[in-house]
């Protein structure tokens, strides 16, 4: 697996390695509260976005992650981020999260087409035999989504991780192998037909 920064490029989503040039246009677009109801890193202002740059960076160099910034093509704006993280070279895994999508972009064709061209490179491209995903026990929403494109429940890993506020967040494990892509693909590409005309809410 020969992981290294790269832009993914859809049919409306450019997926472009995250640095530190994108730093205003993240806060300009990841200040707000409602993006981080769910992720254990609480970002509240540029002082905490420039902390949580620093940290994906710190990832990528060490070769545990690689972030993304996500990006529309049209009008060139930034609407969130994604990354591949937990990276397991030797059993050719690893975990997609980190996502956060501006509220207005949520429920279009952002965050299929980011899941595809995402899944699309591990899987083709790296060699990838399994991808997983987590994400709270609370969050509905995403479990939903990832059970919607073919993603498999696994388990629930219980006191998983204390949130900022001190909650005890549950974490709901799923995972996509390298079997199962085809008819993943599938799915996410008439999702993007289906919502290829639909804009922000």
């Amino acid at each position: 697996m020969d992981i290294k920064p790269v832009t993914l490029v859809g049919n409306h989503v450019r997926l472009a390695p995250m640095s530190m040039d994108y730093f205003d246009q993240l806060c300009s677009a990841g200040l707000n509260e409602s993006l981080w109801q769910f992720n254990p890193m609480f970002v509240r202002n540029r002082d905490d976005m420039h902390r949580y740059i620093e940290i994906a960076l710190r990832s990528r160099d060490d070769g545990t992650a690689l972030p993304f910034v996500t990006i529309l093509k049209f009008g060139n704006k930034l609407v969130g981020s994604t990354r591949y993280l937990n990276i397991d070279r030797v059993n050719r895994r690893l975990e997609m999260g980190s996502t956060w999508i501006v509220p207005e972009w949520q429920n279009t064709y952002v965050n299929s087409e980011t899941k595809y061209l995402m899944l699309a490179h591990a899987f083709e491209t790296l060699g990838c035999i399994r991808v997983e995903f987590k994400t709270d026990s609370l969050n509905d929403k995403s479990r939903k989504a990832l059970a919607g494109i073919g993603a498999k429940e696994e388990g629930i890993f219980r006191n998983h991780i204390i949130m900022p506020d001190g909650r005890l967040r549950h974490s709901v494990y799923f995972s996509i192998i390298k079997s199962e892509w085809p008819e993943v693909k599938t799915k996410l590409e008439q999702r993007m037909d289906r919502n290829s005309g639909s804009g922000p809410a």
